[in-house]
Formats: structure tokens, C-alpha cells, sequence
């Protein structure tokens, strides 16, 4: 079930928002979980876009506001096996902030050990990243 996306307050102080604006941006993210599941890349590279030019929000801004039940983007993907749109995020994300801990204060390396799932493409292409 798709899970509330929630933005950072920071995000919206950094780049001055309304809370009008901020809640549209909530509203164009919505459903980037549910597209991230699906393994829908088209789509998502479609969500990016938009965000982008209407809100000139790069992946970064907002990769860690949105939460997929308690996961990141590329956490939810590796646990769905979503491996087009993983490979995407990873590809998409600063080399830095894929090796910066997350919420949890795991780095997704880390995570993915503890879990088990380095044989999962997306680690491999997230390993050939860092």
C-alpha cells in the first residue's frame, strides 16, 4: 500500500517554498513508490522530469524526504527486485550521497549486506558506483 511521501522541512526551507508549493510537490510525488515497485522506469524517469522542471527539485533534494514504508527509494527497490528503476536511482544519485548513512544511519552498502542482498543487480551496479 502506498505510504504517505513526506518532504523534508529542510528541502522547502533551503529553496523557500510556500506551503502551498510544498504541499504540490507532496502531491507530484505521491505515487513515486508505487512506480518504483512496479519497476516502471519510463515512468519514473517521467516523475523526475516533471519534479524537475516544475519544481526545480533534482533527485537528491528530495531522495530523502520520501519514505516507502519506513525505506528509501533505492532500498524499496532492492527489497521489490525493481532492478530498471534501482539501476536508475543509483545512476541519478551523487556518488557522495549514495555512501552518506541514511535515516537509520546505515549506509545503503551496509544495508544491503545486512540484509543479504548483494547478489541483487542493483547492488552490483550501486558497488561499480562507489
Amino acid at each position: 500500500m502506498l505510504k504517505i511521501v513526506k518532504i523534508t522541512l529542510v528541502v522547502a526551507a533551503t529553496l523557500g517554498m510556500s506551503a502551498t508549493a510544498q504541499a504540490d510537490v507532496t502531491e507530484a510525488l505521491a505515487n513515486i513508490c508505487t512506480i518504483v515497485e512496479a519497476d516502471d522506469k519510463g515512468e519514473l524517469r517521467k516523475k523526475m522530469r516533471a519534479v524537475e522542471s516544475d519544481y526545480r527539485l533534482k533527485l537528491k533534494d528530495y531522495y530523502s524526504g520520501v519514505s516507502c514504508g519506513g525505506n528509501s527509494l533505492i532500498r524499496t527497490a532492492l527489497l521489490s527486485n525493481a532492478v530498471e528503476a534501482g539501476s536508475l536511482l543509483v545512476k541519478k544519485m551523487p556518488k557522495s550521497d549514495l555512501s552518506a548513512p541514511e535515516a537509520d544511519g546505515k549506509t545503503l552498502q551496509a544495508w544491503v549486506a545486512e540484509n543479504g542482498l548483494q547478489d541483487n543487480p542493483i547492488a552490483a551496479v550501486l558497488n561499480d558506483r562507489l
